[in-house]
């Protein structure tokens, strides 16, 4: 694993990486045996990046448009986009006797979000064994559940490539309606979004919380992604429930069940997943706007989802509320937040809403004949490489679609990564006098 250089910057190498696994997708969705029709090496393209991105936007039907190897190599690229390709490369390197050196450690940790190389190893190993036997034991329950439905061959095939596409926030489905035949079934509402949610939570909390013995003793970063996701899940549930409650389009005719199933799924779907059991585009308008908000935020930071992460949010909330207050210091479960995370936090923020601005503004110069919530809904959801989309994917152009693949790789490998990928940094520690402007 010695191919890294000094003159080689981890975080390029990393970028160099990931589109070079794209390019190869794409390549092996053009062969002859992997399509049932006609698929443009752009659409090909597409494909292979909302995989790798673990997205779930699709230009063409992935049942019907690809074959069985077509949708293997599909499946192949959302597992190695999922629990990244650096986290592979370490896998096989020990499983071949080769020695991890400090360099590939730092790349490694960089492609796990972590803040020291200290224990990454042990991480990625933990990181295999725990998804497959999650992925496994998923597969188990939804094949109890599909197998007397499609037969055995399909049942399983279905419960793996579904299990695979929940966990690691994909969203891509063998159905043209993903999940919307489901939208009031116990066992695959249930199962599929503990894998998304387990999936966004990130391996670095359940890590946290498998070692750690007590609640005091969990890092404030877990602490902070637990009663997050619970909460505004929470919220979540509540708003979808009580604006689709009367909508015939969406929850309106189903039973009290399958209105708690389908106002459940659709809250906590949007922060990455994907699937959806209603239909996205007969929502009313206050739900898109609030999906549109839930797609922004995301999950867990070193987790399979995208956004600018639900801890960013977190840290910018309690910073504007600290600033209120008149305090100095971000006080919460009785630990200070540095500065530094919260200037990166802006930075995030700032940086990813230009992102969606400018792919905005070309896609609603390139896609006249969409309305603007539908464009607005398909750039935030590949950039929280969601998946879910108001119907237009398929429709864009060729601008279009090049427009949305780049937002998709940002959203994957986020905005701070491809800017520290560019910037040059400074090594001069000097300051200057400090001086106040009129703000507000």
């Amino acid at each position: 694993m010695g191919f890294l250089s000094k003159q080689i910057n981890p975080t390029r190498l990393l970028i160099t990486i990931f589109v070079t696994f794209i390019l190869f997708g794409t390549a092996l969705l053009q062969l002859p045996f992997a399509t049932t029709e006609s698929v443009s090496w752009l659409d090909a393209l597409f494909t292979a990046t909302s995989a790798m991105t673990v997205t779930g936007l699709a230009v063409v039907d992935t049942g019907t448009a690809y074959t069985l190897f077509g949708q293997i190599v599909i499946m192949c690229l959302i597992q190695i986009g999922g629990l990244g390709i650096m986290s592979f490369a370490v896998l096989i390197f020990i499983m071949l006797g080769k020695k991890i050196k400090f360099k590939e450690r730092i790349i490694l940790q960089q492609a796990l979000n972590q803040t020291s190389i200290g224990g990454v190893i042990r991480l990625v190993l933990n990181l295999f064994i725990f998804s497959a036997i999650v992925e496994g034991f998923a597969v188990i329950l939804l094949a109890i559940n599909w197998v007397p439905e499609y037969g055995w061959g399909k049942g399983i095939y279905y419960s793996v490539f579904h299990s695979i596409s929940a966990f690691n926030n994909a969203g891509f489905s063998i159905w043209s309606d993903s999940l919307m035949r489901y939208v009031a079934d116990p066992a695959v509402n249930i199962v599929i979004s503990c894998l998304f949610i387990i999936g966004g939570l990130g391996f670095t909390v359940l890590a946290d919380l498998y070692y750690k013995k007590s609640w005091k003793a969990v890092s404030l970063h877990s602490k902070l992604m637990i009663v997050g996701t619970v909460c505004i899940n929470t919220i979540a549930i509540i708003v979808i429930f009580a604006l689709e409650y009367n909508n015939p389009d969406t929850i309106g005719n189903l039973s009290a069940g399958g209105k708690i199933f389908g106002a459940f799924f659709q809250a906590v779907s949007p922060r990455t997943a994907g699937f959806n059991t209603i239909d996205i585009g007969s929502m009313e308008d206050p739900s898109i706007i609030f999906t549109i908000l839930l797609m922004f935020i995301g999950g867990g930071s070193a987790s399979t989802a995208g956004g600018i992460k639900l801890t960013t949010f977190i840290v910018i909330i309690l910073a504007v509320v600290t600033f209120i207050k008149g305090r100095d210091e971000i006080k919460v479960f009785r630990r200070s937040i540095d500065r530094t995370s919260i200037f990166k936090s802006l930075a995030i923020s700032m940086i990813s809403i230009l992102v969606i601005f400018t792919a905005l503004f070309i896609l609603s110069i390139s896609e006249k004949d969409a309305p603007f919530i539908q464009i607005l809904f398909e750039v935030v959801s590949a950039f929280g490489t969601v998946g879910l989309s108001m119907g237009i994917t398929g429709a864009l152009s060729s601008v279009g679609k090049l427009v949305i693949i780049l937002v998709m790789i940002i959203g994957k490998l986020g905005p701070l990564t491809l800017v520290f990928s560019l910037a040059k940094k400074s090594h001069v520690n000097f300051k200057y006098p400090k001086e106040d402007i009129l703000t507000g």
